[in-house]
């Protein structure tokens, strides 16, 4: 009686190099996807001036602020709402490129304490260059 040997020709494979080039595929494509959206999880909607918009500052350290008060600084958002901890992710972000321009971008019903809390933690870090952004506004300039 050969009862084990009969066992192992009825063992059979399962071919797993098409489904690995399937998900490695997949992976692809939402990681080729997902570096595109910046921001995405912050919805800021930024209040209106009639100045003329500023040169373009493309390297620029982003700071966003939304209406309930959480931080987010580059693509990172910030665990806390106090200084010490802003402080950290932007130290963690920009590095010791304190001259590095500095685009603040809170959303139009942010508490204004939110935005001093903000600018106090990139004073303390000795950013010099800052910049509040603002949209447009719809009504006609001057007379």
């Amino acid at each position: 009686m050969r009862i084990g040997q009969a066992r192992r020709e009825d063992d059979f494979e399962i071919n797993v190099i098409s489904l690995i080039d399937v998900l490695l595929t997949l992976l692809m494509f939402f990681v080729m996807t997902t570096t595109f959206v910046q921001h995405a999880r912050m919805k800021v909607t930024l209040p209106e001036a009639s100045a003329q918009p500023a040169q373009d500052q493309r390297d620029a350290l982003i700071l966003m602020v939304d209406r309930e008060g959480h931080y987010s600084v580059g693509s990172d958002e910030v665990l806390g709402t106090d200084v010490d901890s802003l402080k950290q992710a932007i130290a963690r972000v920009a590095g010791d490129d304190h001259d590095r321009p500095v685009l603040l971008r809170a959303d139009a019903m942010t508490p204004h304490q939110s935005v001093v809390t903000a600018m106090d933690a990139l004073a303390q870090l000795g950013f010099t260059r800052l910049s509040i952004a603002t949209t447009p506004s719809a009504e006609p300039r001057g007379k």
